[in-house]
Formats: C-alpha cells, structure tokens, sequence
C-alpha cells in the first residue's frame, strides 16, 4: 500500500468492526503518526478573548471582612445610595459570597424589586440558599455561576453590583462581556475595589477603567469610600465589540 493509500484509508474516528479491521488500525496507527496526521486529533477552537496582563488574586474566603466592622462605616448604605438604588429594580449581586450585600440589598428594592446573588463556589452558594431561606427573602434567588460568565439572564437588571471581587476574575474581558448582556437599557455596574494591585486583593483605578473600556463601558461615577477603597460606576457606552478585536489592558 502505498503512503497516499494508506492515509487516505485512515478512518480513526470511527470505531474499527471486525478483526482484520481492527489489525489494519493497529498497523495504520504508527504510520499516522509518522505522517503527524493523529488519530482523531481535532484541534481545539482558538480562545476568541484576550489573557489580561496582570495576576489574578485567588478566592480566599466567602467573605470580605466582619458584617459588624462593615456596618460600622455604614459600607452597604454609603455604596446603595451612591448607585441611585431605588425600589422596584432588579439586581444582581455577583460573588456573593456570605450574602451580606444580597440580604441589605433585598429590602431596599422591596416587594416589586428583584435581587440575583451568584457565586461560583457551590458550598457557598448553598450556604447563601439557607441564609436567604432563613431570613424569609422571597424577592432574592440564588444561582450558581461560572468562573467567566455569571450565567445571568438578558436585559434583566438595573444594577450589577461587584463587590470586593473583580480581582478574582480570571478572564475579565470574557466576563465583562457576557455581563453586558444582561443589563436593562441604561442599567449600570457597579465595582467597589481596593486601590492596590491585582496579586494583592484589589484593582488599580485606572486598570479597572481600561478592561471595562475595552466592552465599550463608560465610567459614569467615581468615588472614594476609603484611602484604600473606592466606588466605581459604568454604563455601556459604545458598541459591544467582538471577542476578538477587545485590547488587553496593562
């Protein structure tokens, strides 16, 4: 048999029938290695979305600090009022973690108000399920999300708060992205951060300003909460771009 005939008689992806089938395959196999065709090797699909250029912090812990030592800088009501929460709307409250935005938010925006808690983390999106449970939170659902993409519905929400975990996005150009699907016309996300670098727990300002740029959000509003934390709000502004023309940051 010749090399051409023996290549073009290679059909590894199906399954050989019958003995001589089988030792036809056995004696082919090493010859299509030889010729670097590879058995049943189909190539991956391209990433479409760009690596960042910085590290990426690890999840350390559901919770970001002690409820009590939050609620004494009144942390919760100074970043609601900030992002011009009102009753009636519809939220999402993404790495939720212990709950402790989801269950301040979920009165807030009251009976016609929704709340959407996501976490990645199953045990702790099961332990938020309990704690929502427990506190009779009947506008508040709960749901378990992916490292880069929330897994949230489309156009639902009028607020998408990211409390304390933009850090820990692995890929956040590909997160940013699915995230823009899910806001109202006019709805806004809502980063509060740390002003120190990525390996650090926290999200340089003007880092944070670039990635969301590269989806095409604008910044809206900036503030200072703390000499170490801060407020940051941004609303799309330009056209959804494709995954793979979005610029990396950095």
């Amino acid at each position: 048999m010749s090399i051409r005939a023996a290549a073009a008689s290679l059909d590894t992806c199906s399954p050989a029938r019958g003995g001589a089938s089988r030792r036809r395959f056995a004696v082919l196999l090493p010859l299509a290695a030889a010729l670097g065709l590879g058995a049943c090797a189909k190539s991956a699909p391209e990433d479409p979305f760009p690596l960042p250029r910085r590290p990426v912090s690890p999840i350390v812990s559901p919770r970001y600090s002690n409820e009590d030592a939050r609620d004494s800088v009144k942390e919760a009501q100074t970043v609601m009022k900030l992002a011009d929460l009102a009753a009636g709307m519809y939220v999402a409250d993404i790495g939720a973690g212990e709950g402790y935005y989801t269950v301040r938010l979920a009165p807030l925006v009251g009976r016609q108000g929704r709340v959407l808690a996501e976490d990645i983390v199953p045990q702790t999106r099961d332990n938020l399920a309990a704690r929502v449970q427990r506190e009779k939170l009947d506008n508040v659902a709960v749901r378990l999300g992916k490292e880069n993409d929330p897994l949230l519905p489309g156009h639902s929400f009028d607020r998408i708060f990211m409390i304390h975990m933009y850090h820990e996005i692995e890929r956040p150009s590909e997160f940013l992205w699915h995230v823009r699907d899910a806001l109202k016309p006019g709805g806004r996300v809502v980063v509060v951060d740390a002003d120190r670098p990525t390996d650090r727990h926290g999200t340089p300002p003007k880092l944070l300003i670039c990635e969301f740029a590269a989806i095409g959000y604008g910044l809206t509003r900036f503030e200072r909460l703390t000499d170490d934390a801060y407020f940051a709000q941004f609303e799309a502004s330009a056209p959804k771009p494709a995954p793979a023309g979005i610029p990396t940051c950095g």
